[in-house]
């Protein structure tokens, strides 16, 4: 595993559960000094109190002022060198029923989230001798699903804003990626395989099978999978690694 520079201070958006927090706690563990930010203060204190974040900060990621005062608050402590990008969410619906609000919801958090992010660090990172940016995004970026067309739309946006800054950014010594993992043993997949039990009837056993049928290795992607590909883009001997959208997903893609 490529090493950190010491005490790197990173950013983690949807840092307070899943995949956010297995990546903080991973960075956390690999020395960085970690301030996890998301809309539940409780979650975020709780994710504190286990040892995977020093700090937090509460702003909606699609609120952009709120976000850019929580992220000001967080690098007058210490500036920031990494930034992961994971806040999401995730509605499914046919698409002749997937109206503007939906296709808003989606863009909001799981594109402009990510925007928003960015613009708030890069302006410092850019001068630093250290910066690294990664995106959470799915194999939805990478790929279509039924049924997520609004969901899918917005992971493609996020795949193309890496590789369009990740050019941008060539000439400091900042990366820009994605990691794009496939379905996830996370709460954001629980509320999927709720849904596929709502709607089809089938038992928990058969939603999961359905959702992991599209992983080649017949199985859900741990959140911990996913924290060890972020770890690795963040390390030092990444540095040659940017504009690359990394599937996580056990050879579906």
């Amino acid at each position: 595993m490529s090493a950190l520079p010491q005490s790197p201070h990173a950013l983690v958006t949807g840092g307070g559960r899943g995949i956010g927090r297995a990546i903080a706690a991973a960075l956390v563990g690999a020395g960085a000094t970690v301030t996890v930010l998301g809309r539940n203060a409780a979650t975020l204190e709780e994710a504190i109190k286990a040892g995977a974040a020093h700090f937090s900060a509460v702003a909606d990621v699609s609120d952009e002022v709120a976000l850019n005062a929580a992220v000001a608050e967080a690098a007058a402590r210490q500036p920031i060198d990494i930034l992961v990008a994971n806040a999401g969410s995730a509605e499914s619906a046919p698409f002749v029923k997937s109206d503007s609000a939906l296709f808003s919801r989606m863009m909001d958090v799981n594109f402009m989230g990510v925007v928003h992010a960015i613009r708030a660090v890069v302006p410092e990172m850019k001068d630093r001798p250290y910066g690294r940016i990664v995106a959470v995004a799915s194999t939805a970026g990478l790929k279509g699903y039924a049924y997520v067309s609004a969901y899918t739309a917005a992971k493609h946006a996020v795949v193309g804003l890496v590789r369009s800054l990740a050019l941008e950014m060539a000439g400091s010594n900042v990366t820009v990626n994605a990691v794009c993992p496939g379905f996830t043993d996370t709460d954001l997949v629980a509320g999927s395989i709720e849904n596929i039990m709502k709607k089809t009837g089938r038992s928990r056993e058969q939603a999961i099978a359905d959702l992991a049928k599209h992983n080649p290795q017949g199985r859900l992607i741990t959140p911990q999978e996913v924290a060890d590909a972020v770890l690795w883009l963040c390390g030092e001997g990444a540095g040659a690694i940017t504009g690359q959208a990394i599937a996580v997903a056990g050879g579906e893609i």
